[in-house]
């Protein structure tokens, strides 16, 4: 079968191209090549048996099997054009084109499934737009099969690989008739979008950002974000209700879409807002913030996969804890997010086990000290009564040292001043017989040496024994006038020995005195009512004698114990 040549006007050039049409330089025309279906080309096929023929003078259409005619000088109708285009398309198309689309609205009648498609550029403008259909019959196979195997459905803003047949009709006009759905190709969308934001967020260095932040130690303060009335919402406050019936944590709550277009900017909108308020209320920051959402199709979790949602939750100082969905759903919320949980019940139960935890801590360390406690005070008491007796000791040596060393130094006083008068006493008649002594020597050697002049001697003798009695009066006088004031200067000195004695007894008499009344205020301190105050208790046998040992306490003999509020009595058993 040989070439077919083609009447291709210069500007249907490039589509004759695209459908696999020739450009032969020597003919200077296009033709397709040998074996390929013409159906496609019918459009630029010459005149003949079956075809449609052109000219500027039309004389009449075939249209087809309908054999109709129409004069030239009235035109064709509409229903026939129509149909040449019904025709041409089903020419054309007689199988399915694989073709990549956007659901842009979507609604089912009778079990048939009518979308409204299109295709947009990076910027969101509009390519192309036209209906497509599922039959009922072709629906009932191939959705629950793509529903299955991506766990999206059908809905706005999810892409699609359809294969469709380009289907017009006069009465419908141009129709997609879609017989099967890519799922690989669904789902590698969802995923690619998802893989596009991850690589941003990690080539600017934010992706970990919120994940590196330390986890809430405690929970006091939480902020939610959650659509308004879902059943996430639901499951979650369950719990959070319970522990804020008991003031154990606070729930602030804030509402949003997410779902839908714009449905992230709204929660991103939100958290901004309620985030703005609270600093404004107060200073402190919550403790999480909590993003969480109920189940769903796997294209409707898609929303929250959004670079601007992500990259504020990355720049979020406050640790974020996500529930979105079920087990197996997962957004680049739950990849950038502190902790992910995989339902919102499990959110509000992370939270819950964090809180028992912390109780479960504070509990053990206050056991901790109050064991420490009961140990400081046992020490102290102990330290206590060590420190009483050492008081008492000290304050009884003490006493005693300064008695006996008054005792010493009153006996050495009173024996220093005996010696000193005894001294003096013996010096007197000393001096005394030296002179009574020198008196008769002189009275003997007189008379012996002047015989010739006794009357002279004797008036001098007697003039010299006058002179020798006034002068040793004088002397007597004068060593008792001197044996008095060496007296008196014993008597001062010994007066101001045993002064200074006495001041030294009396302060380390009030010294000591004043360390016991220390030492009993202290005891007086530790005293039974206070003791009784502490939480302690006294027990008393029968004649109200306290027992300090179990030895003491006799088994069956009646007692007495003590509180600081009251008394009560009490029989001893067996001892262990």
């Amino acid at each position: 079968m040989a070439n077919t040549y083609l009447t291709v006007s210069f500007k249907d050039k490039d589509v004759a191209k695209a459908l696999g049409a020739k450009w032969d330089a020597a003919q200077r025309a296009w033709y397709v090549p040998e074996g390929r279906e013409l159906a496609p080309f019918s459009a630029w096929l010459p005149a003949g048996p079956g075809q449609v023929s052109t000219s500027t003078e039309l004389s009449s259409i075939q249209a087809g099997s309908t054999g109709l005619s129409v004069a030239k000088q009235r035109g064709v109708s509409l229903s026939q054009l129509l149909a040449g285009v019904s025709q041409a398309v089903a020419q054309a198309y007689k199988a399915g084109v694989w073709t990549m689309v956007e659901v842009v609205e979507l609604r089912a009648n009778g079990g048939h499934i009518f979308l409204g498609v299109s295709e947009r550029d990076v910027h969101g403008s509009v390519l192309a737009k036209t209906n497509a259909v599922i039959w009922q019959s072709t629906a009932n196979t191939i959705l629950p099969e793509f529903e299955r195997a991506t766990g999206a459905q059908l809905a706005p803003g999810i892409k699609l690989l359809v294969r469709a047949r380009p289907v017009f009709k006069p009465q419908h006009g141009f129709t997609l008739e879609v017989d099967a759905i890519d799922s690989e190709y669904t789902l590698g969308d969802l995923e690619a979008r998802k893989r596009e934001i991850r690589e941003r967020l990690q080539a600017e260095g934010v992706f970990a950002a919120n994940k590196q932040l330390a986890a809430p130690w405690d929970f006091n303060v939480v902020l939610v974000v959650a659509p308004e009335g879902g059943a996430g919402l639901g499951d979650f406050q369950a719990e959070a209700n319970r522990l804020e019936q008991f003031g154990i944590c606070r729930f602030t709550y804030i509402f949003s879409r997410f779902q839908g277009e714009g449905a992230a900017k709204e929660v991103c909108d939100a958290l901004q807002s309620a985030l703005a308020a609270w600093a404004t209320a107060t200073s402190d920051q919550p403790d999480a913030v909590v993003i969480i959402r109920g189940g769903g199709a796997v294209n409707d979790m898609a929303w929250l996969n959004d670079y601007d949602l992500a990259r504020f939750i990355c720049d979020l100082p406050i640790p974020v804890m996500t529930g979105i969905g079920h087990e197996r759903d997962t957004t680049v919320l739950d990849e950038v997010a502190n902790i992910k949980f995989d339902t919102p019940s499990k959110v509000i139960a992370g939270i819950e086990q964090a809180i028992v935890r912390r109780t479960a801590e504070a509990k053990a360390n206050f056991q901790q000290v109050s064991n420490l406690a009961a140990r400081v005070v046992q020490s102290v008491r102990a330290r206590t009564g060590t420190l009483e007796m050492t008081v008492r000791t000290e304050a009884l040596r003490h006493l005693a040292q300064g008695k006996q060393s008054t005792g010493g130094l009153l006996s050495g006083i009173r024996l220093d001043a005996m010696q000193a008068v005894r001294s003096a006493a013996e010096q007197s008649r000393e001096k005394l017989q030296m002179v009574k002594t020198e008196a008769v020597m002189q009275l003997a050697d007189a008379k012996r040496e002047v015989p010739s002049f006794w009357s002279q001697i004797t008036l001098g003798a007697k003039h010299a024994v006058r002179t020798a009695s006034t002068g040793g009066d004088a002397l007597i006088g004068g060593v008792l006038e001197r044996s008095g004031r060496d007296a008196v200067h014993v008597k001062q000195a010994a007066e101001d020995a045993l002064g200074l004695v006495s001041t030294s007894a009396r302060l380390l008499v009030r010294d000591g005195a004043t360390r016991s009344e220390a030492l009993m205020r202290e005891i007086a301190g530790q005293g039974p009512e206070k003791t009784l105050n502490r939480g302690f208790a006294i027990v008393r046998n029968q004649i109200g004698v306290p027992v300090t040992r179990a030895t003491h306490a006799k088994d069956g003999a009646e007692i007495e114990i003590q509180f600081h509020d009251g008394r009560v009595t009490a029989t001893t058993g067996k001892h262990f």
